[in-house]
């Protein structure tokens, strides 16, 4: 259904598939239709689509899905740049999974994602948090770009979550309350405003600085002592020029806690291969774990050895970061 009004929007008003999908779905939301500037086919059939749809009875989750097959569309039929690309829900959950131990015996959680996008990885570590620690957190979500942040506005109204979200640029000073938890993930590439990042420890001696540095150090200032960063990043974060800067960054700021490989398979090369890095803020009751949990995550289409590895995961944090 989702699709259905898109397709039609967008042939009707001639517009990209992305902001089709934002109209359609705000459509879905709202239980109403835009009906300026379009045929009264097209209204008629929006119509039709509305009154078959029974959004309330529908489960989160099964929106949650929908939504990401139909984000799906929209990046293959706009060719949008990896960036802006959906975090699936197979790496959503194992970030879930993954924070919901963490953050066992909390009463109350707050979190935040500085890269937003279309808030995938934000709702799903959220309903997880929900369903495992039975907790409701108070969520905050930074997005740049007026595409995404629209996206991800409907997304969360559809879903019926509730979230303060701050149309801005992360790297750059925003007033978001420190958090228990950051989870995100983060673009990657340069971060193009030289200006913008005089003050950071990770920025580049010479030339542009990269963005997902300058991320990791922006979600540091935003940590309750003691809090949780759970990132995905690129394998090679740790295998380039400017990872020394990086380590020294956090040397006494924050403990890296563990890199976990997500699966070859996932990504297009070698070099585009990414893995979920786990990071801790000082102060509190943190220590740094020894060892640091390092390992690969095997294919996600063997059920078994991806259960056997949460294990492995689970058994590493209670004696490690008790």
């Amino acid at each position: 259904m989702f699709d259905q009004a898109t397709v039609m929007i967008r042939n009707d008003r001639d517009i990209s598939y992305m902001d089709a999908m934002i109209e359609a779905l705000e459509s879905f939301a709202d239980m109403q239709i835009d009906s300026e500037g379009l045929s009264s086919k097209t209204v008629n059939g929006l119509t039709e689509i509305l009154n078959e749809a029974d959004i309330e009875s529908i489960g989160t989750d099964t929106i949650r899905q929908a939504l990401q097959m139909i984000s799906l569309k929209a990046i293959k039929e706009d060719k949008i740049q990896p960036n802006f690309q959906i975090t699936p829900n197979t790496i959503g959950d194992v970030v879930a999974y993954i924070a919901a131990g963490l953050l066992e015996g909390n009463s109350s959680i707050s979190m935040l994602d500085p890269a937003l996008g279309s808030a995938n990885l934000l709702t799903t570590v959220a309903a997880q948090l929900k369903k495992s620690l039975g907790v409701s957190a108070d969520l905050y979500g930074i997005e740049n770009d007026d595409t995404m942040f629209e996206l991800a506005g409907v997304s969360l109204d559809l879903q019926k979550v509730a979230a303060q979200l701050y149309h801005a640029d992360a790297v750059v000073d925003v007033m978001v309350p420190p958090v228990d938890l950051i989870v995100s993930d983060l673009p990657v590439g340069y971060y193009p405003i030289d200006d913008n990042v005089k003050n950071f420890e990770t920025k580049a001696k010479e030339g542009h600085s990269f963005v997902h540095h300058l991320y990791l150090e922006m979600s540091a200032n935003h940590l309750k002592d003691g809090g949780f960063g759970i990132f995905v990043v690129p394998s090679s974060i740790f295998q380039t020029t400017e990872a020394k800067s990086l380590l020294k960054w956090m040397s006494g700021r924050v403990y890296l806690q563990g890199i976990l490989n997500l699966p070859k398979e996932l990504f297009a090369s070698e070099s585009a291969q990414k893995s979920i890095l786990i990071m801790q803020k000082t102060g509190a009751n943190a220590k740094q774990a020894e060892p640091v949990m390092l390992g690969e995550f095997p294919s996600f289409k063997d059920g078994k050895a991806v259960q056997k590895f949460l294990t492995e995961i689970d058994e590493w944090r209670k004696n490690n970061l008790k």
